[in-house]
């Protein structure tokens, strides 16, 4: 199929979880601006910009997202986005509710992208799922432009380069994010041995005091 599902992620509120995409551009930014407006409610919506459309799933708590050739029609994206809001709620919604942004890209984004190539590319991917019945109510989808979830006066032009490999600047804020998780680890580790030595050497100041510096009285 040449109309391909070509950018993903699974967010809690504004907190992107994991993501995955496969070309280049700014999908991500975009993707970002459409979680700020999105409502809390459940809720299922396609907004449109040009010849590409943002596929949303809000259940739970959880927004489930895909950037998808407009070509490329409804059913599809939609099958895609339940089949992950299923796997991705029965194996991480208990550590997704307080997971920082990020912490749980290594873990689901090959999933998330194994998944979008398949609906992507396999003849059977629309079949399986009309089997399931899981996306009959797909007519009954809100679709609107994205200029409706902007601020007023607002424009948010979209770039996509399907020839390079990513280069965008979610990768950054992904190398950013990790960065600043590292950091904080090594300086909670650096505390929790600074208040163990301290510890340890109360412990042997009080046994000094008792038995000797050598602990020969004891």
């Amino acid at each position: 199929m040449s109309d391909k599902i070509l950018y993903a992620l699974v967010a809690r509120g504004q907190t992107v979880l994991a993501e995955c995409s496969t070309v280049a551009g700014n999908a991500n930014l975009v993707a970002h601006r459409i979680l700020e407006k999105l409502p809390t409610a459940d809720n299922r919506v396609s907004y449109t910009q040009e010849q590409h459309v943002f596929h949303v799933v809000t259940a739970e708590g959880f927004t489930f997202l895909c950037m998808a050739d407009q070509g490329l029609g409804r059913r599809i994206p939609f099958s895609f986005l339940e089949e992950i809001k299923h796997d991705f709620l029965a194996r991480f919604q208990s550590q997704a509710q307080t997971a920082a942004a990020y912490e749980l890209d290594g873990q689901y984004s090959p999933h998330l992208e194994e998944r979008l190539n398949f609906f992507s590319n396999d003849r059977n991917a629309d079949t399986i799922n009309r089997v399931r019945g899981e996306i009959s109510e797909v007519r009954k989808i809100t679709v609107e432009n994205i200029e409706k979830v902007l601020e007023r006066g607002e424009r948010l032009e979209l770039l996509v380069d399907k020839t390079d490999h990513l280069q965008s600047e979610a990768l950054i804020f992904k190398r950013q994010s990790r960065q600043l998780k590292n950091k904080l680890w090594w300086r909670n580790a650096r505390l929790l041995a600074l208040v163990l030595g301290v510890v340890v050497l109360a412990a042997y100041v009080v046994a000094a005091v008792a038995c000797g510096p050598l602990m020969k009285r004891c």
